[in-house]
């Protein structure tokens, strides 16, 4: 049973992968004249797909290679770690960035 969980989260990962490179995509620049505010708001979207894009691929290369080397088993393992907590602050950040400027516009 526990390999079809570890396929599974790897399976999701996968797509979740590809759906960064759309967000990304679709987040590119276009030379349009926004607000401070507005790209503030760009910004942490680009970084949050962009963390996550980075633990994809860490994952992905910490699971289809088999290093021997220990040292870089482990900095793969740091590095999904840290990706992954910065991906949670970015998503944490956009909605108390709209709050904040929620209440300074009141």
């Amino acid at each position: 049973m526990p390999t079809v969980n570890l396929c599974c989260h790897e399976f999701v990962v996968a797509i979740s992968s590809i759906a960064c490179i759309v967000g990304l995509w679709l987040l590119k620049d276009e030379d349009q004249a926004i607000d401070d505010f507005q790209a503030t708001e760009e910004s942490l979207l680009r970084m949050s797909f962009a963390y996550w894009l980075v633990y994809c691929v860490a994952f992905g290369i910490e699971k289809v290679f088999l290093f021997d080397g220990e040292a870089v088993m482990i900095t793969l393992r740091i590095t999904t770690a840290l990706s992954y907590f910065l991906t949670f602050s970015c998503i944490l950040s956009l909605p108390l960035h709209k709050f904040a400027v929620h209440k300074i516009e009141e």
